[in-house]
């Protein structure tokens, strides 16, 4: 189990109140005009808006197990550019369907605007931000499971032809979101309001769909021709303000509102429209992945509940996906048409949730719960709440009970790469770092592609008093995943207790760049610069990587975002 599940970035917030919601949305609305205006091939574009997470969630009730060294990064110094409205999104037919379901030819607005590599890059730059906000769950097993189950919907049909990114946001509000070039966020607490597997899965759909047809780029579009009509209002008004009389300033201030009444409606229709092709493409995506074709009405019946039983009003995902009558009809109908299909949930999904769950409240609270669930048999999975109490007792940091339930859920689980990285940490939580050491080697040989191993490992290495293993380690696993920024940190620690300066400012710098904060990404590059302990190959290698942090962050000065730091 990682030891990593505050942002590191962002331990400054978890000390004390978590940044408010609004201004993570103003964080990811500044980067989205920010980066448009740098790669578009449009001069001068509206401002849009883009689906994103609120992040309200206090940090330190998501603690994962261990102690985790401090990493600060102030937050960053944003130009107010106001709040963000979900766009819809769909695409075209992923798979064979019915008459029915057969949908418009909406053109591609959008490639006039920004082509897909231009859509990748300002995801990137809009992940980042949501990093540098604390609303990116650094958990690789949950991370890990939203990328599992999410890429078998993805190639479930052959019309994706982008990466996807699935992660986790550490809220307990109900929400999800996509950005452009294939992001996908998920607060834990849609992860935990799904009942089932498949209802979990339409709700990834659903964004999926999203994507699929760049929605926030033609959201840009559909903005243009709402300026269009705005302007043509306006020039309306002007003329009846000329044309004198009594009644020239009421109509001049009816045809102002008139406008803004035109333009509110365009943009609700049009985000409309994206929520019911969303549905119905979604729905075809669901189909051919093989889950439960009742689960996307199912979700609907339980979203709808939940927002008559909030004490805060309505979820955020309700706010943005809106489920109106039209919408749950059409999913019912739509189920009714297939046969019925009984849709077994993976043991994963259950020790996510448990996972998850384990995280809230006081670690003793959590310990109380499985007790009593487990006496009660009050579950939806037996193995899932034993390994949940595991879980919890790891971070009541209670090791001797740990080890004890431990050796219970190992009798009752089949073989599964959860249980070996809980295992694993139980171990070094106890101070048995060479135990620990060998149950992740062995661990990795069934699961090479597992990245809790992959973290784990090199933490046990390090924690063994082998930090030469570790660092090559880890620098053998950032050749197979790149953009692995938390294998970055871990590398640095482990060059640092080698004393290998540039290697441990290069990897730092790495990470914060990572997480979203490019002045202190660039400061640690400077110190590798000025190490002098790098041969020349990796001198250039870093000055290099300097030059191009220092103009990524002047891009971004120079189209008013500010430095964030």
């Amino acid at each position: 189990m990682t030891t990593q599940s505050i942002p590191k970035a962002h331990l400054s917030h978890a000390k004390g109140q978590p940044r408010p919601a609004r201004q993570h949305v103003r964080a990811a609305i500044a980067v989205l005009v920010a980066a448009a205006l740098v790669t578009a091939p449009v001069a001068r574009l509206p401002l849009v808006s883009a689906a994103v997470a609120q992040t309200t969630a206090d940090p330190g009730e998501l603690r994962k197990y261990g102690s985790i060294p401090p990493v600060p990064v102030p937050p960053p110094a944003l130009p107010d550019s106001g709040e963000i409205q979900k766009y819809g999104a769909i695409g075209a037919p992923v798979v064979p369907l019915s008459p029915s379901q057969t949908l418009p030819d909406l053109g591609d607005a959008s490639q006039a605007l920004m082509s897909p590599a231009q859509e990748r890059k300002l995801g990137e730059a809009i992940v980042r931000q949501i990093r540098a906000g604390g609303g990116y769950m650094e958990d690789a097993e949950v991370n890990d499971y939203l990328n599992e189950i999410g890429n078998r919907l993805v190639t479930a049909t052959r019309d994706v032809r982008q990466d996807f990114l699935f992660f986790a946001v550490p809220d307990p509000g109900i929400n999800a979101f996509a950005l452009p070039g294939g992001f996908i966020g998920v607060n834990t607490g849609t992860i935990l309001l799904a009942q089932t597997e498949s209802q979990l899965a339409s709700v990834l759909a659903h964004e999926i769909s999203h994507v699929t047809q760049h929605h926030v780029t033609r959201g840009m579009a559909s903005q243009q021709n709402v300026l269009l009509t705005t302007l043509a209002g306006l020039a309306m008004a002007i003329i009846a303000s000329k044309a004198g009389g009594s009644q020239s300033g009421q109509a001049t201030s009816a045809a102002i509102a008139g406008t803004q009444a035109l333009a509110i409606q365009q943009q609700i229709n049009f985000t409309r429209e994206n929520e019911f092709e969303a549905d119905r493409v979604g729905f075809a995506r669901l189909v051919a992945a093989g889950f439960d074709p009742n689960a996307m009405s199912e979700l609907f019946d339980r979203l709808q509940r939940a927002s008559r039983f909030s004490e805060g009003g309505m979820p955020a995902y309700l706010r943005d996906h809106p489920v109106t009558y039209e919408r749950v009809a059409e999913a019912k109908a739509r189920a009714q048409d297939l046969p019925y299909k009984q849709v077994p949930d993976s043991l994963t999904f259950h020790m996510v949730r448990a996972l998850l769950q384990s995280y809230q409240g006081e670690p003793r609270e959590q310990v109380a719960n499985f007790d009593r669930a487990i006496a009660d048999k009050k579950y939806n999975n037996a193995i899932a709440g034993h390994y949940g109490l595991v879980a919890a007792l790891l971070r009541a940091k209670d090791m001797p009970r740990a080890k004890v339930e431990l050796v219970t859920l190992e009798k009752i689980a089949p073989p599964h790469p959860m249980i070996e990285a809980i295992a694993g940490n139980v171990l070094m939580e106890s101070g048995e770092y060479p135990a620990a050491v060998a149950r992740f080697e062995s661990a990795l040989t069934r699961y090479p592609n597992k990245m809790q191993l992959i973290h784990d490992y090199p933490e046990a290495l390090i924690k063994a008093g082998r930090p030469a293993d570790a660092a090559e380690f880890a620098e053998r696993e950032l050749v197979r995943y790149p953009a692995e920024g938390p294998l970055h940190e871990i590398a640095a620690r482990a060059y640092a207790a080698q004393d290998k300066r540039l290697k441990q400012h290069q990897h730092q710098g790495e990470y914060y760049a990572w997480a979203g904060n490019l002045p202190l990404a660039i400061e640690q590059f400077q110190l590798a610069v000025k190490s002098g302990d790098g041969d020349f190959y990796q001198m250039s290698v870093v000055e290099t990587r300097l030059r191009a942090l220092r103009q990524e962050k002047a891009e971004q000065e120079k189209v008013g975002f500010g430095p964030a730091g």
